[in-house]
């Protein structure tokens, strides 16, 4: 039987696929650099920055060094609360969390997600956050997922894991989850709330045998 469901953040739960991506556009549009200049310098942190080995209040002054330009770090923090949010697919959460225990498993950088949950008031609709800078282990690996589970109180077999990126469905899959793979480009709110459907009644059907 199906107890929980767990989402990626970016890409299924926000309208832009990744997280840096939300952050290069609102820091250009507010400071005039170009996407091109500040991705340049961003992307050389992110692996740090998402594996919890750095983080931003760590890396500012050098990314501005970088730069030469002097970028209020205040910004930073606003380009986290500008994140826009896929207002169908955070219904469907609400919606799931009455009878599901509502997880989210997302690569990404522990300050934003505090920011993006708190700006939108999302905790109340979710049981855990796995955060990879947070655990030390990406969705490519076994640990977030294994502390995703144990923090919930379910097994593997008991999970939907739903992502929009195919190489992080690999060790869901392989560990005994249920993997959707989300397109961030079509966004089919009721495509994947009718797949969700018939995962779990299979599953309810599958004990009952």
């Amino acid at each position: 039987m199906i107890k929980a469901i767990l989402f990626d953040l970016d890409g299924v739960l926000t309208i832009s696929k990744t997280g840096s991506e939300t952050i290069i556009g609102y820091l250009s549009e507010k400071t005039g650099i170009s996407k091109e200049i500040l991705g340049s310098c961003y992307y050389s942190y992110n692996e740090d920055l998402l594996s919890g080995t750095c983080t931003h209040e760590d890396m500012w002054n050098e990314f501005c060094e970088k730069l030469q330009r002097t970028i209020p770090y205040e910004l930073l923090q606003e380009a986290f609360e500008n994140t826009e949010l896929n207002l169908d697919m955070i219904e469907l959460v609400k919606q799931l969390h009455k009878k599901y225990k509502i997880g989210m498993v997302t690569d990404n950088k522990a300050d934003r997600i505090e920011a993006i949950v708190r700006k939108n008031k999302l905790e109340p609709f979710f049981d855990q956050i796995s955060v990879s800078a947070s655990i030390g282990s990406r969705k490519t690996e076994e640990e977030i997922f294994k502390k995703t589970i144990e923090a919930l109180q379910v097994q593997w077999e008991e999970c939907i894991f739903i992502d929009n990126s195919k190489k992080n469905l690999v060790i869901p899959k392989r560990m005994g989850m249920q993997a959707i793979w989300f397109d961030d480009e079509k966004k089919d709110v009721e495509g994947l709330k009718r797949t969700i459907t018939k995962l779990c009644k299979e599953s309810c059907e599958l004990d009952s045998k």
